[in-house]
C-alpha cells in the first residue's frame, strides 16, 4: 500500500513536472476561467449601470431572487442585492467548467502524447501497477485545474465583496458554495479527467479524448438551467448526492479503464 502511494506519487510529481514544461497546455483553462469570472459581473453590474436600468426592473430576476439563501438572509438586503446574490449563485455552478476544460485539455494528451513522445514503453516496464498509472495520470490533470478554480474562485469572491450591494458577499459565500466547489468540482473534474484518460488509452488521437470528456458540460449546463431557471434549488445535502455519485462513477471508471488497459496491446500497436 505505501509502495503503492509512492509510485502514485512520484507519476504525479513527473505530470505536473511535464506540465511546467509546456504551460501553453493551460491557456484554454485560464481563458475560461477569465470569461467565467468577469461574465457575470458584465451581466450583474457592468450592463445594469450602463443601460441606468436596476436589476430590480425586471419582473421575473425580482420573483427568482426569493430563492437565495434563507429568508432572513434575503430580507437584509435590498431588492436588488437579492438579485444580485440570486445571480452570482447562479453563476458559481459556471465555474464549474473550469476542472472539466482541464480534463479536455490535459487528459487526452496523458497517454497519447506519452505514446506518441515514446515515453510510455520504459513508463510501462516498471513496477507501477495499472491502476497507479490510470489514478496518477487522473491526479495529474486534477491538480492544475483545481488548483486554477480555486483561484478564479477567490478573484470571483472578491469581486462580489468589491463591487456588489452590501451584504451579498455574506450571502452568497455560504456552505453551499463551499459544497459546490470543494466537493461536487473535484468529483465532476474527476469523471471527466477518467473518461479522457480511459479513451485516450485505446485512441490515437488527443482529440477523440476531449470529445468523449466534453460530454460531461451537456449534464452541467442543463443543472445550470435548471437551477436558474427556479425549478430546482441546489441545496448542501443534494450537493453531497451529486458528489457521492459523481465519485462512484469515477471508481467504476477506473476500474473499466484498468479492465481495458492492455500494456501489450498498446506497446505493440504503437511500434
Amino acid at each position: 500500500m505505501i509502495g503503492g502511494t509512492r509510485r502514485v506519487a512520484a507519476l504525479l510529481a513527473k505530470e505536473l513536472a511535464e506540465l511546467r514544461r509546456n504551460a501553453s497546455a493551460l491557456l484554454p483553462v485560464l481563458f475560461l476561467a477569465g470569461v467565467t469570472v468577469t461574465l457575470p459581473f458584465i451581466i450583474v453590474v457592468v450592463v445594469p449601470g450602463a443601460v441606468g436600468e436596476p436589476l430590480s426592473g425586471d419582473a421575473d430576476f425580482a420573483r427568482l431572487a426569493t430563492r437565495t439563501g434563507s429568508p432572513g438572509e434575503v430580507a437584509r438586503l435590498s431588492r436588488d442585492g437579492a438579485i444580485q446574490a440570486f445571480l452570482f449563485q447562479q453563476f458559481l455552478l459556471v465555474q464549474l467548467l473550469i476542472p472539466v476544460a482541464g480534463a479536455m485539455s490535459f487528459a487526452g494528451y496523458s497517454l497519447i502524447g506519452e505514446k506518441q513522445a515514446r515515453s510510455l514503453e520504459p513508463l510501462l516496464a516498471t513496477p507501477l501497477r495499472t491502476a497507479e498509472l490510470i489514478i496518477a495520470k487522473g491526479l495529474g490533470a486534477l491538480v492544475p485545474s483545481l488548483a486554477i478554480l480555486l483561484c478564479a474562485s477567490a478573484v470571483y469572491f472578491a469581486g462580489i465583496a468589491a463591487w456588489a450591494e452590501p451584504g451579498v458577499f455574506r450571502v452568497v459565500l455560504n456552505p453551499r458554495s463551499a459544497a459546490v466547489l470543494l466537493c461536487l468540482a473535484p468529483a465532476t473534474s474527476l469523471v471527466a479527467l477518467q473518461v479522457g484518460v480511459l479513451v485516450s488509452s485505446r485512441a490515437r488521437d488527443p482529440r477523440t479524448a476531449q470529445q468523449f470528456s466534453a460530454f460531461l458540460i451537456l449534464p452541467l449546463t442543463a443543472l445550470f438551467a435548471v437551477q436558474f431557471s427556479g425549478a430546482l434549488t441546489l441545496t448542501v445535502p443534494l450537493v453531497l448526492l451529486l458528489a457521492f455519485v459523481l465519485l462512484t462513477i469515477w471508481v467504476l471508471l477506473v476500474g473499466i479503464a484498468v479492465l481495458l488497459f492492455n500494456r501489450e496491446a498498446i506497446l505493440t500497436r504503437w511500434q
